[in-house]
């Protein structure tokens, strides 16, 4: 199941999670690498100047990597090491969109992209965007999920837009997944092939802070 509730209309006659409509804040900064550059700059500061995460230097700098590259990050590490909250601060700080996905056995691909649904009162179909569509994705223990969902994910981090119905809707831009494995649990569980954890720019095992 996903934490996004109901999908208000958005712009251009299709919904959009959490009733956001494209905006300025989903596309790139301006000005291109000094643009970006500036804003992790600023998000750097609030991450470490006002000591939101502490202990996880590693995790930060990998994410502001992931950032600027346009590449995603799989991190692996035991539930409480702050995985969570450091990309909704992403989001918050970013300006962007955060949108969090539990996999689970018995999630389906429409489940993450989206579907066509049927409005009976206008006899007509409408699109209704999944979770995925949204500037910053945690999608949680990844590999709880079958292969199907799991290579519906992959293919939006690689091609960066959704296809539903014939139609085709690009991801808001930045576009950064950070996906999370358990490894103490070996039970109920779809190991990542080497193609499908190819897609990730960096894994990271995370954890737990010295005290």
């Amino acid at each position: 199941m996903t934490s996004a509730g109901g999908f208000p209309a958005g712009a251009g006659g299709y919904q959009t999670p959490g009733g956001h409509s494209r905006s300025p804040a989903h596309e790139a900064p301006p000005g291109g690498a000094e643009g970006l550059a500036a804003e992790v700059h600023t998000l750097d500061g609030h991450l470490r100047g006002q000591r939101i995460i502490v202990g996880q230097d590693q995790l930060v700098e990998r994410m502001l990597v992931g950032l600027l590259s346009k590449g995603h990050v799989l991190l692996e590490g035991v539930p409480g090491v702050a995985k969570s909250l450091a990309v909704e601060t992403f989001a918050r700080v970013v300006g962007g969109t955060f949108s969090r996905i539990q996999f689970t056995p018995d999630l389906v691909p429409t489940d993450i992209i989206g579907t066509r649904i049927y409005r009976q009162g206008r006899e007509e179909f409408d699109t209704e965007l999944g979770p995925v569509v949204a500037n910053f994705l945690l999608a949680v223990e990844i590999n709880r999920a079958p292969a199907k969902v799991q290579s519906a994910l992959l293919e939006v981090m690689q091609e960066r837009h959704v296809s539903i119905g014939g139609r085709t809707f690009p991801m808001p831009s930045p576009f950064l997944v950070m996906a999370t494995q358990n490894p103490i649990e070996h039970e109920g569980v779809y190991p990542l092939p080497e193609a499908q954890r190819d897609r990730f720019l960096f894994k990271i095992n995370v954890g737990i802070p010295s005290p």
